[in-house]
């Protein structure tokens, strides 16, 4: 292993719905590295030296709809088919037939349809914060709906377009340093604190976010660069995605109930929601990812995992990419 990780590349490559920003660093087997909302490739800047000095090529995109990647003005555009031949698309314009991918929070969604779907190209998937759930039941839209009761889920709240954003975009910093905060594990809302992921008649998702510090992992330079990303590009592109979960159900029809069969990693924080509300589908891992190599639950750990605990997500990582068949 070097003393010194290789330097950080920027790059913009052709994806099917114009540019696709990549950032990489190392050589060796491809690493795919897929962030969630509302993050960007930033997100994985503790993990890129790391996967790089272990003999990895580690890349991290720009999901379209973030930063320096193209943003289609179709809310269609987000479909979660789109997003899968884009990151073929980012593979083979690096001369590489096959990869690894890992994704977190939507990133582990579209990581793990990517493998799904296109198993010629991806040999194996970690997945972060969101576990595998096979696409079958109702429309999402009817199960988000359910929830709540008098209060309305964040997924039902983010589904018209322009909502969300006119909350958002006053205040870009200020909404994402208090959703942060909101999911973390050491500054989320006790208990007994109205639910975050909930949203009163009439109200924001803001108005459940605490006012106390930030979380230790974000650094005033790391939310100006956050924040400075959605300011430029707006937040549409971002909230896209949450706008075409009825229209993956159809498109997914085929793969209902399908499991993915490579090697596969899931790391989950032991204070996430996401984690314990698919308390199920964890259970169902031995039908649902029966490549499954390792299945963890992070004591304390919140949403934002790999930012909030890098040394040991470093550490998992690594070793589950070095048991990987060549």
């Amino acid at each position: 292993m070097s003393q010194h990780a290789p330097e950080v590349t920027h790059r913009l490559i052709a994806g099917p719905a114009g540019r696709i920003h990549v950032v990489e660093q190392g050589n060796g087997p491809l690493v795919l590295l897929v962030h969630g909302f509302p993050e960007s490739w930033y997100s994985w800047r503790r993990q890129l030296p790391v996967l790089a000095e272990a003999g990895y090529r580690a890349v991290a995109i720009d999901v379209r709809g973030y930063g320096r990647s193209s943003k289609p003005a179709g809310i269609d555009g987000y479909r979660m088919l789109e997003l899968v031949e884009d990151n073929a698309a980012v593979v083979r314009a690096l001369g590489q037939q096959s990869a690894v991918i890992v994704g977190h929070d939507w990133g582990a969604t579209i990581a793990a349809n990517s493998a799904l779907v296109r198993p010629d190209v991806f040999r194996a998937v970690g997945l972060l914060s969101v576990p595998y759930a096979p696409r079958g039941g109702p429309r999402p839209s009817e199960i988000f709906a359910q929830m709540g009761g008098d209060e309305e889920f964040y997924v039902s709240y983010f589904q018209e377009p322009g909502r969300a954003e006119a909350e958002i975009e006053p205040d870009v910093r200020g909404w994402l340093a208090g959703f942060y905060a909101a999911l973390d594990g050491e500054t989320m809302p006790g208990a007994d604190a109205p639910d975050p992921h909930f949203v009163a008649r009439g109200g924001t998702l803001r108005d459940r976010f605490p006012s106390g510090p930030r979380p230790a992992w974000l650094s005033e330079g790391d939310l100006d660069l956050y924040a400075g990303e959605f300011e430029r590009a707006g937040m549409s592109g971002a909230l896209g995605r949450y706008r075409n979960m009825d229209r993956d159900w159809e498109d997914l029809a085929g793969f209902d109930g399908a499991p993915i069969t490579q090697p596969s990693l899931f790391v989950g924080g032991g204070r996430d929601a996401s984690t314990m509300w698919m308390a199920e589908a964890i259970n169902a891992y031995p039908a649902t990812l029966p490549g499954l190599m390792s299945s963890q639950i992070l004591d304390g750990c919140g949403h934002w995992i790999q930012q909030e605990r890098p040394s040991e997500i470093n550490r998992i990582l690594t070793d589950w990419l070095a048991s990987l068949p060549a």
